[in-house]
């Protein structure tokens, strides 16, 4: 069973500088439990005392069984002592890796950041690593969770990462269950609120940064969003950067600062406009491109690159060329870890990402795909490709944006729509506390309505059906933004939704 003791936890908070005070008399006092959720303790626990906090919630977790209590400030009133410290995210992030063994020591990791490309890339190394160790491959992703063989060992994520003690929680279970790797999305708010801190990766990689997450209650600025996802390549002992996206000077000298030149691998498209400062050093070109075939050619141009063993062709099972990028991550790093060729290539071509470019034909209508973009970087990506694939069709795209966050996003969604849409219905996805229909204006403000018919249309159902059952054949119609979500976001609730799939596969049927 895990447990910690009151001296093992005070060393940690001292080598981190992170004490200030230490309440508890007895230094042996073990803690059979870690918490931040009042809801979840149990006998013998340490609970944190963390985010927008009420005095309530200790009065319960004490009464449910804490025994001590870790926070920023003193609570005079608590009925328990308290180890109190600057930062309780990054106290609670030590003390959970520490009271789970630190399972991160027995799963080498390869974690993923950057502003769209995640979740993909981390599918694809999914698909490649689980040929080369037998299924056992973790997965912490925006979509799902996996920590075992068993059905039960695969859940839904709430948060592109997790709060760290659910995090370590999960490494524990995946490596008492056999996992033998782990493969992960690290998101910009994972630094910024010090979800990941002390954790340290195999495997490193910046796909790419466009501004998002940009506003209240996230990154005040770009500079702030670039550098929380930097730390990701500071953490890690090899480095693999995009040589297409942008910045590409800033984040390879942030790499360098921690890493040695020889473990830093960049990557890019053949004929691009990288940064010729730095050289490529796996380059690939498109060899087959439409929404049936995707198909690449991988080179190595270094020596370095050479070991990697990963020149040939590979056929990518997800259309879109904005994909091969990800799919050539994806067999540099799975080649980093152990990967043939032919265990690459069989998983590129075998990858299935939930609620990414899912493809819904019908026989008199249009075309039907259902993918997660959200942000300006996802949704241009597949209008652009689409509209290049079917320059006849007509282009219907369904989309909102979250209330609350990501308030830079309306801006780059109405842009996304304007550049590549003939008609957009707005419609609601999580507003929050916002009015969903102030948030459709936001977005519709970067439309040129007079070039794109757009409607608002609150019920998100409604919106989708309207327009798959006008669409005529050799249309293409995007629903954006939830995928297989199965709620809305409303007012502090999760309200039930079906999730765009399920609508859209429902559909179809039908006609």
């Amino acid at each position: 069973m895990a447990q910690i003791t009151v001296a093992e936890v005070l060393v940690l908070l001292k080598e981190h500088n992170l004490l200030l005070e230490s309440q508890l008399s007895s230094s042996s006092h073990p803690f059979d439990q870690i918490a931040y959720n009042s809801k979840l303790v149990t006998d013998n626990c340490l609970f944190f005392c963390k985010g927008n906090f009420k005095s309530a919630y200790l009065d319960d977790a004490r009464q449910n069984g804490a025994t001590a209590y870790m926070s920023e400030k003193t609570y005079q009133n608590a009925g328990i002592p308290g180890i109190i410290v600057k930062n309780i995210q990054k106290a609670m992030s030590l003390v959970s890796a520490a009271f789970f063994g630190f399972p991160q020591d027995q799963l080498p990791t390869i974690a993923y950041t950057g502003t769209k490309g995640k979740t993909t890339s981390a599918y694809f190394t999914k698909a490649i690593l689980d040929q080369t160790y037998q299924r056992k491959v973790a997965l912490s992703s925006t979509i799902n969770t996996v920590v075992g063989l068993k059905p039960e060992d695969v859940v839904k994520s709430n948060l592109t990462t997790p709060e760290s003690l659910d995090l370590f929680t999960m490494m524990r279970k995946a490596a008492d269950n056999g996992m033998s790797h782990l493969v992960m999305e690290v998101s910009s708010q994972a630094y910024k609120k010090n979800r990941v801190y002390g954790l340290h990766y195999d495997v490193g990689v910046f796909l790419n940064i466009s501004p998002d997450h940009i506003g209240r209650n996230e990154h005040p600025t770009f500079a702030d969003y670039l550098h929380c996802k930097e730390q990701l390549l500071v953490n890690s002992d090899v480095c693999v950067l995009n040589a297409d996206g942008t910045h590409l000077t800033d984040i390879f000298y942030t790499a360098k600062a921690t890493t040695q030149p020889e473990n830093i691998f960049i990557y890019g498209r053949a004929g691009q406009n990288q940064e010729t400062e730095f050289p490529v050093d796996v380059e690939y070109r498109s060899l087959k491109d439409s929404l049936t075939e995707n198909q690449i050619q991988v080179t190595a141009r270094t020596a370095k690159a050479k070991q990697l063993n990963i020149d040939g062709v590979y056929r990518i099972g997800i259309p879109g060329d904005y994909n091969e990028g990800n799919a050539v991550a994806a067999a540099i790093t799975s080649a980093l870890m152990g990967a043939k060729p032919t265990e690459i290539a069989y998983g590129l071509a075998n990858t299935t990402v939930p609620g990414r470019m899912e493809i819904y034909q019908t026989h008199d209508h249009g075309t039907i795909y259902v993918d997660y973009a959200h942000n300006y970087g996802s949704l241009h990506s597949v209008l652009d490709f689409l509209k290049k694939q079917a320059p006849n069709g007509k282009v219907t795209v369904i989309t909102g944006s979250t209330g609350d966050k990501g308030i830079d996003r309306r801006e780059g969604l109405g842009k996304a729509i304007n550049e590549a849409a003939d008609q957009a219905y707005l419609t609601t996805d999580d507003p929050a506390t916002e009015d969903p229909q102030q948030i459709a204006k936001e977005i519709a403000a970067h439309i040129d309505t007079s070039k794109v018919a757009t409607t608002y249309i609150p019920d998100r159902k409604q919106a989708i059906t309207k327009a798959v059952s006008e669409s005529q054949k050799g249309d293409l119609v995007v629903v954006a933004g939830k995928g297989h979500d199965q709620y809305q976001k409303i007012n502090g609730k999760n309200v039930p939704y079906e999730g765009d799939a399920a609508i859209v596969k429902n559909l179809v049927k039908g006609l």
